[in-house]
């Protein structure tokens, strides 16, 4: 896969996120109603952002099972690119995916960083 199809790959989960969040969640006002899409797109972003990392950094596939966060930080180590993981990990994976929280500014925050 060249690289601007895995960015293209990547960029196709941020999208699915959104439709999922304008279709499903229904906003009302300042908070989501619908939990269950918020956790969706929550998941969907992680996915996305794991997708890139990947394509980023090929080293993460190599040895036994699938990559877990370890795999992941050694790749990245350090810098920009560790702090935006960081992000991404608490916001769109814990934060949206796993709690589905429902405000919208937090939800705007998890596709940003994605």
């Amino acid at each position: 896969m060249s690289k601007e199809e895995a960015n293209s790959e990547a960029m196709r989960y941020v999208e699915n996120a959104k439709i999922i969040l304008s279709e499903k969640a229904i906003k009302d006002g300042k908070f989501y109603t619908e939990r269950k899409y918020v956790k969706m797109a929550g998941n969907t972003l992680w996915n996305g952002v794991l997708v890139a990392l990947v394509q980023k950094f090929p080293e993460i596939r190599k040895g036994k099972g699938r990559p877990d966060q370890i795999k992941y930080r050694q790749a990245i180590k350090h810098g920009k690119a560790s702090k935006l993981f960081d992000a991404g990990y608490e916001t769109c994976h814990m934060i949206m995916g796993h709690d589905g929280n429902l405000y919208v500014d937090i939800v705007k925050l998890g596709v940003n960083i994605a």
